[in-house]
């Protein structure tokens, strides 16, 4: 007797009907091909334009293959004094400080939201929403974050405000609600609470949610320029990201952060302009190209999750 009926053989017309044709496979990978050089080129360029001499740009423009190579222009960032360095050392503070308090307050807030037996779950979400549409501007913010909560010129002014992301924590919620509910009622029966169940449990399960939420937070304090502009006074707190800004907009400023006032002369007659800007991109964007390959591989799944429903 037989258990099991063969299941009958489909016919190969019908199996083609989901496959690509060969030319369509070759016009994608066409397609993916120029799209990625669109953009890793212009990358390329900024990394090519910071080791060319300033000659060389002034007669042949911007070019993959300059006539003459030259490192003054990292070499005369590194005649800034400590200034570089101490920008780094702030943005560096702000970046991993930042990050691990926003994912701290993002997830409990998230998981706060994803239960649905929480009594002032709707509340605290039309909250959360409200902050997405309206808020109070600049003049406002500016306000509160200095003479409220005196954040003035302080490196906490580079964090706080940044904290939470209304929009990570909608993600970051719809990702603990693919959890199984019967996991977390399997760990309140064996007596534990919502912090060890938070901690023990759902915490491990999202990595990679937390993961990805990470990455764009990283990115985001990293790239952050507006809030060493807005708050920050003394020029020896500015982030690198500021620092870019600043050196773009006055070489006075070089005059004031050099060890050496009385180099300001040289300084600013051998100053390169198009290539030092390159070069000072590079450094900036060096540090979190870096660090992009340790996320990377849970970036599918901490997109895709929750897209699926079972």
């Amino acid at each position: 007797m037989k258990l099991f009926k063969k299941v009958p053989e489909m016919p190969s017309d019908e199996l083609s009907i989901n496959r690509i044709s060969k030319k369509t496979n070759a016009v994608l990978n066409l397609v993916f091909l120029l799209w990625s050089l669109a953009c890793v080129l212009p990358l390329a360029l900024v990394v090519v334009v910071s080791f060319s001499s300033e000659q060389s740009i002034f007669q042949n423009g911007y070019s993959f293959f300059p006539s003459e190579w030259s490192l003054d222009a990292y070499r005369f960032f590194f005649k800034l004094g400590d200034q570089l360095i101490r920008s780094y050392g702030i943005t560096i503070f702000v970046t991993v400080v930042g990050t691990l308090f926003s994912l701290a307050i993002t997830a409990m807030f998230a998981y706060v939201l994803s239960r649905s037996d929480y009594a002032y779950n709707r509340v605290f979400t039309l909250l959360m929403l409200f902050t997405m549409l309206f808020n109070g501007g600049i003049v406002a913010t500016y306000m509160v974050n200095t003479q409220m909560l005196g954040l003035g010129n302080s490196v906490w002014a580079l964090i706080l405000p940044m904290s939470l992301n209304a929009f990570y924590v909608i993600v970051l919620r719809t990702f603990y609600k693919s959890i199984p509910l019967e996991i977390i009622e399997a760990a309140r029966i064996d007596g534990a609470g919502e912090f060890k169940t938070f901690f023990s449990i759902v915490l491990p399960l999202s990595k990679p949610g937390l993961a990805t939420i990470g990455m764009f937070t990283t990115i985001a304090y990293w790239n952050d320029w507006f809030l060493g502009m807005l708050y920050i006074v003394d020029q020896k707190k500015y982030p690198v990201q500021t620092l870019l800004w600043s050196m773009q907009n006055s070489l006075e400023f070089m005059k004031q952060s050099s060890a050496n006032a009385l180099e300001y002369a040289e300084m600013a007659a051998n100053a390169p302009t198009d290539s030092g800007r390159m070069a000072l991109t590079v450094l900036v964007v060096l540090p979190i190209l870096l660090a992009y390959p340790f996320f990377q591989k849970y970036f599918v799944k901490g997109l895709t999750v929750g897209g699926v429903k079972g």
